[in-house]
């Protein structure tokens, strides 16, 4: 594995690949993209057919048929069952290292629960690696940073582009958070990297003394960043700006600017938009260089909220005013027997306009029937989170479900997900 990729990758992202404007970025994508299609029409069995100047054509992928296809989509040969196998095996002994054939393999579950399998070749992983930090070192400080970094699964990648001027630490998130504490005391951390979940209860460890660490820059990444935890992140570390990272193992999509902008990663891969509402959409993703396991119109189950506004980074990438949570967890409602579509983001509101809660999940089981988790079960509370609930519901027009209350509890390693539908949606 060559850090040369790397260097290479990060040097062009960085200063190189740069578009004053949205005609020519538009230009390179439609290039890159017409690359990679060749490429898969040699190199990957399934795409051999392919007509690489009829893009509208090509199937939409997701998860499922990503899976049900395996064998034939990636370019090394890999079987599914044998690389599945050995990913189940690294999360269960917690060794990553393995390897499939040289290639490296993950599972993937996201926030969505599904299983899927992802595999990257070393030349990918760099690519990845310099891309990532081209977007993600701080402007004019490039050199001798310390990065934390709290994910559920670690990868050889990490070590393997740890030198004198760039540490990676990795925290595995299935560990005690006393462990990390202790740990990071020892380590002068420059970037922080953690789900939100997790960064907030760094928050409180800091707001407590208990831990007196002063990252140049922290980065919120894995879920979605609320506004409540991004106010009370900001405040305890002293920042104006929590940067966020949307990825997948589909792709580097998104980040924050400098100015504090969510910017999609046009450079990196094209996005068309699956309109499900007014300024929201579902992402469809062609990854253009992904090259063992091709990302080719896949979609997401991811809703985000466009900003019509331009950025004053100059960056003519699409801006992201927010990214909500997944499609398959917005609520429906009913009235008069039919159907209320309700985005995750206003359910949030209704918890965050309560005074005195920290911690909340809100899991909707039926149509007239949701339960919220809270880390305060008291009656002021619950009357308060029942008023905003009839608040919403009067305001766009449902019947006020059941609502009932349980204590929060946190699980080590899982994905926080505040809002989540646990039923199946079937249009009436």
């Amino acid at each position: 594995m060559s850090k040369l990729t790397a260097i290479y990758n990060f040097v062009s992202v960085r200063w190189i690949r740069k578009f004053s404007d949205r005609e020519k970025l538009e230009k390179y994508q439609k290039k890159m993209v017409r690359k990679q299609l060749l490429y898969m029409k040699k190199h990957s069995p399934f795409y051999a057919n392919i007509d690489v100047d009829d893009f509208a054509s090509l199937p939409i992928m997701d998860k499922k048929s990503m899976m049900e296809n395996f064998d034939k989509l990636n370019t090394h040969g890999l079987n599914r069952d044998e690389a599945l196998s050995l990913a189940i095996e690294s999360e269960k002994s917690r060794d990553f290292t393995p390897k499939y054939k040289g290639i490296s393999v993950g599972l993937s579950s996201g926030t969505s629960g599904h299983r899927g399998l992802f595999v990257v070749s070393d030349k990918e992983t760099m690519q990845w690696a310099g891309a990532v930090l081209a977007k993600l070192l701080p402007k004019g400080h490039i050199l001798n940073h310390k990065v934390a970094f709290f994910l559920r699964a670690d990868n050889n990648l990490y070590e393997t582009i740890n030198s004198p001027v760039l540490t990676f630490e990795f925290f595995d998130l299935l560990k005690p958070m006393e462990e990390h504490i202790a740990r990071l005391k020892e380590f002068p951390v420059t970037i922080l990297v953690a789900p939100p979940s997790v960064l907030k209860e760094l928050a409180k460890e800091q707001e407590k003394g208990s831990l007196n660490i002063s990252p140049e820059k922290i980065i919120s990444v894995a879920e979605v960043l609320n506004e409540a935890d991004e106010r009370y992140i900001k405040k305890v570390f002293g920042k104006e700006i929590i940067h966020q990272v949307y990825q997948c193992t589909e792709g580097f999509l998104a980040c924050t600017c400098e100015c504090g902008k969510i910017h999609l990663n046009e450079d990196i891969v094209f996005i068309e938009k699956e309109y499900i509402g007014e300024n929201r959409f579902v992402p469809v993703i062609t990854d253009y260089r992904r090259s063992s396991q091709p990302i080719i119109r896949y979609r997401l189950n991811d809703v985000l909220r466009e900003s019509k506004e331009k950025c004053e980074c100059g960056n003519p990438s699409l801006v992201i005013e927010k990214i909500e949570g997944r499609e398959d967890d917005i609520f429906i409602f009913s009235k008069d027997g039919k159907d209320v579509c309700v985005f995750a983001d206003f359910i949030s509101r209704c918890m965050v306009y309560v005074d005195d809660i920290r911690e909340y999940r809100v899991e909707q089981i039926s149509r007239d029937e949701i339960i919220i988790y809270i880390d305060r079960v008291d009656d002021k509370t619950k009357e308060d989170t029942i008023k905003e609930f009839k608040r919403l519901s009067e305001k766009m027009n449902f019947d006020m479900p059941r609502i009932s209350f349980e204590a929060y509890v946190t699980t080590p390693g899982r994905k926080v997900k505040r809002v989540e539908r646990r039923f199946e949606y079937e249009k009436n």
